[in-house]
């Protein structure tokens, strides 16, 4: 009865030992995932600041071609008015 008992304590006691592990080891495992998880969510607002930005400078841009491209135009325009001024003069 003796032995039965020793040999039921020894194998409580490494099956509690094992069950240790375990939880240490899941533990770790959930401090990675959660470490993960915010990462990704990080990584995710970073990506969306950089197409922000690169929206935001694409529009820039857009502007500013917009407005040479208006300029242009008006340049044409007082360039071939003068042409037409000199002609009314000369008839």
């Amino acid at each position: 009865a003796d032995k039965a008992i020793t040999t039921i304590n020894d194998a409580i006691e490494k099956v509690s030992a094992e069950r240790s592990m375990l939880g240490a080891m899941q533990n770790r495992l959930e401090h990675t995932i959660k470490n993960l998880d915010t990462s990704a969510e990080n990584l995710q607002a970073s990506e969306s600041r950089i197409r922000d930005v690169d929206m935001a400078q694409e529009m820039m841009e857009f502007t500013k071609q917009n407005i040479l491209q208006q300029a242009s135009t008006a340049m044409l325009a007082q360039a071939n008015a003068a042409p037409q001024s000199v002609l009314q003069l000369l008839q």
